[in-house]
């Protein structure tokens, strides 16, 4: 199956083709990956004999895969321009970021609600579309939705939850934009994005 049918899959399939086209002209090793909890992609520069790695999980919705997947790019192309001269997030990736994403606006891929998050995002963008709540809560609205799964947000304190892996916590307080939660059996402390889908446990 060629690249533009499988990425198809995970993105809005207008957007493939251009993304199809960079994996080509950078040499890129794309991998679709497992869910990570920690993160939606990682970018590699070329180590090693590798070339460039760029890996996005599988489980993001199309439109959050597409907007992963330029980020990931962008560091790309912020790497073949300055190496290890500047900040991963700093102001030239922000700018190759903001090019790049606008290269879909063009297309009309996006929801009118999405592209309107996109570029409120756009003039400041983080390291991660996450780290936006508004962003975030737009796409999520786009997201398969799981019957008996409850964000971190809407669960009282001291609630018992457990993630997608079966790892148990109890929800604690809220730390600046996200939620301390103590981890049942190790006793390690985690921060959860407000937004992220969790499991209520019973006591």
């Amino acid at each position: 199956m060629d690249k533009i049918s499988i990425l198809s899959k995970y993105m809005p399939a207008a957007a493939a083709p251009l993304v199809a086209k960079w994996i080509d002209y950078f040499k890129c090793e794309f991998k679709v990956s497992r869910n990570r909890n920690s993160k939606f992609g990682d970018y590699r520069h070329p180590f090693a004999g590798k070339g460039h790695r760029i890996s996005v999980n599988y489980d993001l919705n199309p439109y959050a895969f597409l907007i992963t997947t330029v980020h990931e790019f962008a560091h790309l192309q912020t790497w073949n321009e300055h190496k290890n001269q500047v900040k991963p997030h700093g102001t030239e990736w922000k700018a190759n970021f903001k090019l790049m994403m606008r290269r879909f606006f063009d297309l009309k891929i996006f929801p009118f609600d999405v592209e309107r998050a996109i570029i409120q995002y756009l003039e400041n963008p983080a390291a991660s579309s996450c780290s936006d709540l508004n962003l975030f809560r737009v796409l999520k609205k786009y997201d398969q939705k799981v019957s008996n799964a409850i964000t971190v947000e809407k669960l009282a304190a001291n609630t018992l939850f457990s993630t997608k892996n079966g790892r148990v916590f109890k929800k604690l307080g809220l730390v600046r934009k996200r939620y301390q939660c103590l981890e049942v059996k190790t006793g390690l402390m985690y921060l959860f994005n407000p937004l992220a889908e969790v499991y209520p446990v019973s006591a």
